[in-house]
């Protein structure tokens, strides 16, 4: 089963007066980018955060937020009064040297200086971690839910274009044979009016060089084997990734489609060619979202 690399995931918990809460959000990324916002007093434990997330999610740019709120007044928060002065201070004294009115507000400035109001319990206790630990892995467990499910659509959406291509495929035989008879009945024609200027033989190995050119058979044959393989492996129950593999080879799909309307020769064989880039287009698109 496909997995997703866009998610989502939040979970919450009350412990010891406060509300754990933490919320993952994930988008399509080459490689993990992870960005982890936690309170100041959480800090010593980011590391171990990442390491939780990292093995977790594998792959996508992951944004991870923990939010603690207090649910009750007492100790919320702390004032740190000595700073508190200190910033009041340098700003009179910078207004003076500066030959400045005093500003009009001084406290709400100073309130939003760095660690002048801090939260009241600046230490995390080890049952504190231990919830926030649970909390983690329940998100954790959401996005990969959710990711899954993504997944789940992006493959049916896979299975069907790809059934496309290969039903489009099916309908370039058709117009095969009629081309090769159009360009024979041309050649003939000129022939019959070069005569006398040409080498026949040399006009003869031109013309079997040329057609032998325009034989789609080696690309038809190289596509066919390519849709095949995608649905291999998407069918493919032990891989847990499989963004990177089912690009390479719609790569290689391209490079076959590609060739078919170079050797075409055809409108009406140009006109699937178009329908197959079109599908194809399609698939790539989302299997930048794929993990």
């Amino acid at each position: 089963m496909l997995h997703s690399m866009t998610g989502y995931g939040k979970k919450s918990r009350d412990f010891n007066q406060k509300r754990i809460s933490v919320e993952l959000k994930s988008l399509n990324s080459k490689f993990l980018d992870l960005k982890i916002r936690i309170p100041q007093g959480y800090r010593e434990k980011e590391m171990e955060m990442r390491k939780l997330a990292t093995k977790a999610i594998e792959r996508g740019k992951l944004e991870v937020n923990v939010d603690i709120k207090y649910l009750s007044a007492d100790d919320e928060v702390v004032l740190n009064k000595e700073l508190f002065s200190a910033y009041y201070k340098e700003m009179i004294e910078l207004s003076k040297t500066l030959n400045m009115e005093s500003p009009g507000d001084l406290t709400q400035a100073i309130l939003r200086m760095p660690n002048v109001v801090m939260a009241g319990e600046e230490v995390i206790h080890e049952e504190e971690w231990n919830t926030l630990k649970e909390v983690l892995k329940e998100a954790i467990g959401e996005i990969k839910a959710y990711r899954l499910q993504e997944g789940e659509t992006i493959e049916n959406d896979f299975r069907d274009r790809v059934g496309s291509i290969q039903s489009l495929l099916q309908q370039v035989e058709p117009y095969e044979q009629p081309r090769v008879l159009k360009l024979r009945e041309r050649f003939t024609q000129n022939l019959e009016e070069w005569r006398s200027h040409v080498d026949e033989n040399r006009l003869e190995q031109e013309i079997i060089y040329y057609m032998e050119k325009l034989d789609l058979t080696e690309e038809k044959v190289r596509l066919a084997q390519h849709c095949l393989y995608f649905i291999e492996q998407l069918d493919d129950k032990k891989a847990t990734t499989k963004g990177r593999k089912l690009n390479f080879i719609a790569q290689e799909m391209g490079r076959e489609i590609n060739t078919l309307g170079a050797k075409a020769n055809s409108s009406d064989i140009q006109k699937i060619v178009v329908q197959m880039k079109d599908e194809l287009e399609k698939i790539k698109e989302q299997i930048a979202n794929v993990l």
